[in-house]
């Protein structure tokens, strides 16, 4: 049996497949589609999200073969989480690798549900519904930007 507060005693390349997928709060930061600038390599989160996230659930539809069908999907591991800097500082992975600990919030420390306000908005679109040509008009811009 799994211990369970695991991340406070295990390095993150000693988890089980189940305790590193445990981690995850499926808020769907991750599914947002990027745009990163060819000359600066910004990189520049939309509101447009994979067609294969289901935001009722916020769940990937096709999890296990996400990789397969979406070449640029990035399966998040304990040797790349520290080298990504698009990953959102909400997210757990990024602030257990950062911290030594989850944030106060985690569902693994609360036992309940992601707060809302830390999953992706309902006012996201499907990539379904934006031609490549228009992704570019989908950039949220930074509130810090103004």
């Amino acid at each position: 049996m799994a211990q369970k507060t695991f991340w406070k005693t295990k390095k993150l390349n000693k988890y089980t497949p189940e305790e590193w997928e445990s981690i995850c709060t499926h808020c769907g930061r991750c599914c947002l589609i990027k745009l990163q600038d060819e000359d600066s390599d910004e990189v520049y989160e939309t509101d447009v999200i994979c067609r294969y996230h289901d935001c009722q659930t916020h769940l990937c539809t096709e999890y296990a073969n996400r990789c397969k069908l979406v070449p640029t999907c990035l399966k998040l591991t304990p040797e790349n989480i520290g080298k990504i800097s698009w990953i959102p500082e909400t997210c757990a992975y990024y602030i257990l690798a950062s911290t030594g600990d989850l944030p106060a919030w985690h569902p693994l420390k609360t036992k309940k549900p992601l707060p809302e306000e830390l999953k992706v908005s309902n006012s996201v679109v499907s990539e379904l519904l934006v031609p490549e040509e228009e992704l570019e008009d989908h950039i949220i811009e930074d509130a810090d930007d103004d």
